[in-house]
Formats: structure tokens, sequence, C-alpha cells
């Protein structure tokens, strides 16, 4: 390649990065799929500009170095380097491009890694092509005033573009001072790009003046010497001017160290909640008859008081995506006091001495524990305060002392009444929920199942999905005060899963005998429809996730005497007897672990096949799956199992649909008989894990003993079958 052909090749490769760094900035509009691969061509291209400058990287050690030339050196070896580190860390957390890579490196790390290095991959690019703006503009045969005039426009731009910055708190980002991005999704696509390009413009100005200053000092020129520095403290100016000017314009999602400013009151100084005694908060219940609730208070404990009250519990018939279970029926429940925070991992692990979560941090609330690891931090945490112990625990079961004072799980009952906090809404906030409100996965709102391919109509468009819990308190309180009841982990209830008694409406407590306990709100990983007010999940009582914690509650007036007993304590035993792999796959990743599976325990298979199967087109099959998911169908399976009676352990495989099971599975669980099976889930993911889907599959099959799971995002990759040996030796299956 001759000299002229690689400098033209040079600036074109240039032209080409400058857009797609445009583009990768302008996430809200490529959307996430798109953004990877945008950023897959941007790692060739930096590739392809190292090959192009391999003559620079020769020169390195030699001649002398001068301020421009120490100047230039660093920022592009900076460049380079953040721009590696954010193609590593956008691979360790692909789910389109590459999604084998996925996990590569820890994600919640990498997260945070890839947004501090795109943001300083911008900037840097922007120094880079200021620094060689003098050079590619030597030649030009504009006159001094005429070159003058457009260095004063560009600053003015670049100032406009400094503003934006603050606007958008880059420091932030620039600094690891936010684990995720907060963007403006409404906005329209050709005014992200030209605030991108106008911030651009910013370290673009300060690379060329800087560059112009560093030529004339070496020069010794004194005329216009001032020229380069006005103009960059110009830019700077106008910038704080304009964030000085317009307060009212900043950023509302901005992160600070005491969390997300997100649907906070505007007079909100801290967690507290005020008292009013003159404007009490008025019921309508459906009797017509009218209760009054006092405005929460905060007691030493930090507790707030949740006067009694009556209200619907359930959802009409009426709501989108309601489950049968969701039977609206009036319920009356007594004075309580409720934590406004998820139980945090420091407060746990003060008591409990261990911290079992899967994502580590003080702040962030305690995940992964069981419904009996809740009960016994309950009696620890009462014990602690000095109160007495709601839970006896002993090898017939927990028995509730419903009169003492200590601390304990909420009622099912209590739990939506607290969330609800007065509304009848599918969410406390309203008809919807965005990923601007609470911790969930923002890609799904409410309602994006019908309107996937045009959400043009949702309420809440797609946002951000976090892939990780957040501090408790981090988005909005309810109007009781109460924080996080629609996502970020699930809660722990005491009751017993089954069908609402309508005629029990005083302080209910669930049902009487089952096996699985209910836990409430929805998680970080799950879809907006399950994160409704009135929507049940269920499990185990050893069952435990990574979307999983507790918010504790204690009396607040004289319960009645008595005691209840839930009978299910012991934790499940490794499987034994004949195993069973079944399994439906639509693309191939399930039935590729289900052979895997095979291979490894020589068990026998079966594939679950339709009379009338899912189209072979992406599309189509995403509308059929939500649209049998919508009305709760069962596709009629086209094959049998042989002699079912015969196999002990059942090991289940499926993809994650629309963050629950495909009903083909739903189809297959009623058609035999589980009792005294063990079933263990396995699931192919894009991301979500698995969803709902062990509460889906908890439901169907209530006599069913559930084991540990496996979530192999897409076909697994090169881990799968150390992943696989590890999960079947957890649950006690024997490995050829």
């Amino acid at each position: 390649m001759n000299a002229k052909t690689n400098h033209i090749g040079r600036r074109i490769v240039d032209v080409c990065m400058t857009v797609l760094l445009l583009c990768l900035m302008a996430y809200q509009v490529t959307g996430e799929a798109l953004h990877e691969w945008i950023g897959m061509a941007m790692t060739l291209l930096v590739i392809l500009h190292q090959v192009l400058n391999r003559k620079w990287y020769g020169a390195l050690f030699k001649g002398k170095y001068h301020t421009l030339r120490i100047i230039m050196t660093a920022v592009n070896l900076l460049l380079l380097a953040a721009m590696l580190l954010t193609a590593f860390c956008g691979m360790s957390m692909s789910g389109y491009a590459v999604p084998f890579l996925y996990g590569m490196a820890p994600v919640s790390l990498v997260r945070r890694m890839h947004l501090s290095m795109s943001h300083w991959s911008f900037i840097l690019m922007g120094l880079h092509l200021g620094i060689h703006i003098p050079v590619m503009t030597a030649h030009w045969k504009w006159s001094g005033k005429t070159k003058c005039g457009i260095r004063i426009i560009m600053a003015a731009a670049a100032g406009f573009g400094f503003y934006l910055i603050l606007k958008n708190n880059m420091a932030d980002y620039l600094f690891f001072r936010v684990p995720f991005a907060f963007l403006d999704y409404e906005k329209a696509g050709v005014f992200v790009f030209l605030e991108n390009l106008l911030m651009l413009l910013f370290p673009v100005l300060i690379g060329a003046e800087a560059a112009e200053l560093c030529r004339k000092a070496g020069k010794r020129e004194k005329e216009n010497s001032l020229l380069p520095v006005c103009l960059m403290m110009g830019a700077v100016l106008i910038g704080l001017v304009l964030w000085t000017a317009l307060p009212g314009d900043r950023s509302d999602g901005s992160f600070s160290s005491d969390g997300w400013n997100v649907w906070q009151d505007d007079a909100e100084t801290d967690h507290s909640v005020e008292t009013s005694q003159e404007n009490p908060n008025t019921q309508e219940t459906d009797t017509g008859e009218t209760s009054f609730t006092d405005m929460p208070v905060e007691l030493n404990d930090g507790f707030i008081l949740i006067q009694g009250g009556s209200y619907l519990m359930g959802s009409p018939d009426s709501e989108n995506w309601r489950i049968d279970d969701e039977t609206q029926h009036s319920v009356t429940v007594s004075s309580f006091y409720i934590d406004p925070y998820e139980t945090t991992q420091e407060e746990y692990e003060r008591l409990m001495g261990e911290n079992p979560s899967e994502f580590i941090g003080s702040d962030l609330p305690v995940e992964s524990i069981t419904w009996l690891d809740a009960i016994r931090f309950a009696n620890a945490k009462s014990e602690d305060s000095g109160l007495t112990p709601v839970y006896s625990i002993t090898e017939e079961g927990i028995t509730w002392d419903r009169s003492a004072n200590g601390y304990r799980l909420p009622t099912e009952a209590e739990w939506e009444y607290a969330c609800r906090a007065g509304t009848e809404t599918p969410f406390n906030c309203g008809h919807t929920l965005g990923a601007e409100n609470a911790n969930f996965y923002g890609h799904y709102p409410y309602e994006i199942e019908e309107n996937y391919f045009d959400n043009s109509s949702l309420e809440a468009k797609p946002g951000i999905y976090r892939q990780e819990t957040v501090a408790v308190g981090s988005f909005y309180r309810n109007v009781w005060g109460l924080y996080d009841m629609h996502g970020n982990v699930n809660e722990w209830c005491w009751d017993y899963y089954g069908a609402y008694d309508i005629n029990s409406a005083e302080a209910p407590t669930g049902a009487t005998s089952g096996t699985r306990h209910i836990y409430r709100g929805g998680g970080w990983n799950d879809f907006g429809k399950n994160m409704r007010s009135a929507y049940r999940a269920a499990g185990q009582s050893d069952y435990k996730s990574y979307n999983l914690g507790v918010r504790l509650v204690r009396n607040a007036e004289a319960a009645p005497a008595g005691t209840l007993l839930a009978e299910e304590t012991t934790d499940v035993a490794a499987a034994s007897g004949k195993v069973l792999i079944v399994f439906f796959s639509w693309s191939g990743n399930t039935r590729g672990i289900a052979q895997e599976i095979q291979r490894q325990t020589g068990a026998d298979l079966f594939e679950i096949t339709l009379v009338h199967p899912y189209s072979s087109n992406y599309n189509t099959v995403l509308m059929e799956a939500q649209e049998d998911q919508h009305r709760q169908a069962r596709p009629e399976i086209s094959g049998h199992v042989e002699k079912f009676d015969d196999y002990d352990v059942i090991l289940l495989g499926y993809p994650n649909w629309w963050a629950s099971i495909p009903m083909p599975i739903a189809s297959f669980l009623e058609e035999y008989d589980f009792t005294g099976k063990m079933i263990i889930p396995f699931c192919s993911h894009g991301g979500g894990r698995f969803g709902q889907s062990l509460t889906a599959i908890a439901k169907l099959a209530p006599d069913a003993v559930i084991g540990e799971g496996l979530s192999v995002h897409y076909s697994g990759g090169s881990t799968l079958t150390d992943d696989v040996t590890a999960w079947l030796k957890a649950n006690g299956i024997p490995v050829k």
C-alpha cells in the first residue's frame, strides 16, 4: 500500500469511527441489539486503525519528545486502552452479537467499567480528533480572519457542548460514580445525535486549541498566542454560565451518594416520613363505607405505622395480564408496622453472621435466602431488639404466635395492602411502571408483549435493564412511605400459596396447608407484568433465588391470641431414583443442553413436540408465544411419556419465553401426576435467567419437590459441560 492510499484509508477509517462513536453514544435510539453490533464494527475499525498506523508505533522510541508529541502520544495510547476495555466489557455482557462470551468477567464489574470506559473513549476520541485538526487543515487556503471566525463559532458550539456534558452528569460516568446510564428515551433521535455531536465538539476544541498553543509556543510566536487560551476559556465559561442560568434543565435521574433521585417529592431531603394529623388519608371501600388511615409515622426502629383498613385484594377481570389466582375480594387488615426498605445485607449479616447474596453490597437488599432463612432472621432481629420472638421452630414445623410483639413476615394481605397504599391500579404509581421508577427488566415494561414491534402506544417505553440489585431506597416511595414495593427483589410472605378464601375477610393468613409459600413484588430480572400489585409468586420453604429477599413487619395493636403452624420445614434431600430428561426447544438451544445432560447421565430423553407447532419465523413465534401466555393456552402435545410413573426425577428443560415457561410446558405439567416426584428445571435464556418460570412450575406441580435449577445463557458456550456437571452434582444426580 503506497503512502497516498494509506493516508486516504486512515481518513476514511477516522470518519467511520467518529460516526460509529456517535451511534454508540445514542443507545436509547439504537437499542441494545444494534448497539452491540455497532460496537463490534467499532472494534474491527479500531484494529484496522492500528494496522494502518503501524509506522507510528515503530517511531515511538525514536526522535525527540516535545510537549505536543507527549500529549499526542498519551492521548493515543489512552484512547486505545479505553476502546479495548470498552469492547472487552461489552462482549462480557453481550446478549446478541457474541452471547457465548457473556460472563467471561463479572457482569456487575464490567458494566460499571464499560460505562466509564465508553465515556472516556468519547472524550479521548474528541481530543484525538482535535489535536490532528491543525495538521489536517493546514493546507486550506482560508484567510486568517475566516479561520479565526470559524474557531470562534466552534468555541461557542463547544461551550454549549460543555453545558450538555455538565447537564448529563458525564463526570459521574467517567469516574465510576454510577452503575447505570440514565437516558432520555422520549427524546427524538435527531436531538440525541445533535447533543452527542455538540458534546464531542468540546474535547475537539480543547484538543485543537491545545495543539495550536503548543505549536506556537514551540515556534515562540507571540502573535495570537493568547487566542487558543481565550477560546478554550470562553467555551468553558459559556458552559458554566448556561449551567448556572438553566438549573431547571438538569438531569433528574442523576446519581449521588444518597442514591437515585427518581420520582421523589421536591421537598424531600431524607428518608423520613412526616406525620400529618390534619390531612388523614381517606380510603373508599367497595361497601361504600369510609375508613380513615393516619399518615405514616417513623418509629425509632425506622418502621412505618400502617393503619388498618379494608381494601380490594387481587385484580379485577379487566386488568391486563392478570392470572386466575388473583380473584378480587374485600379484605380487612389490622394496623401494623413495616420496614420502609427491603432488608439490607448489612443488617442481615450483622444478625445472622453470613451473607448469602449473589450481588454484594452493604446497602443492597439481601437475596438468595429461603423462607426458612427469613423466619430465622425475623426471630434474630426480635431477640436483638429485646422483643418476643414470633416463631417457634421445631421438628413439627414453624409455629407463629400471633400475639407476640417481635418481628415477622407480612401476611400476603398485609403486603398487598401496604404496596397498594390506597390505589386500585395495576401499580401503586398508576397504570404502568417504567425502568426509571423501579429496578426490573426494563426492556419489557407493562404490556410490551402485545406491543413488541410497535410500542408507540405504550405509556412506559422500554428502558434500562440493570441486571442486578440496587441500593434499597433508590427509587420513589409510595404515598405511605415505602420504597421498592415493585422490583429490586421479591419479598417473602408468611402464607401458603393457594386459592383465596373470599369468605375469610378479616386479617386473613392464607391457606391452612400447602407446599409453597407466597412471595411478592417482582425482582430485578422480572418483566413489568410481574411487578403488578396483585401478582402472586410461590416457592417451597427451602427455595432461594438471586431476586428473592425479605421485608419485615411487626404488630401495631393487640392481635388475636392463638398460633398458626406451617409444617413444611425440612430442606430437600438429594435426588435419587430413575431420571427422565424432558424438554421443549424451538431454536435448538435447550435441545443442546438436554443432549449434554443425557451424555453425562445416560438418562432417558423425551422432547415435547406439538400437534400444531409454532412458526419457524422468529418474529411470528414471539407473538404466538405471548398470545398463548396471555390466554393461558394449553397447546396439544403430540407424544406421551411411556411408563411415567417409573420415573422419580424429572429434569425439565425449556427456553425462557416472555419471563416464564412456554405453554407446552404447562400442558406437560398438567398431563401427569407429579406427586412425590422431584422436578429439576433447566432453561436457556437471553438475559432474564429463570424469570418467573420457577414459580409457574411450582404452581402447576404443587405436589412435586423442586430442585436447584440451571439457567444457561443461550446455548451455554464453552462452559456448558462444566456447568451441567456442577448442577447435576448439586442435585445429587449421578454423572457417568
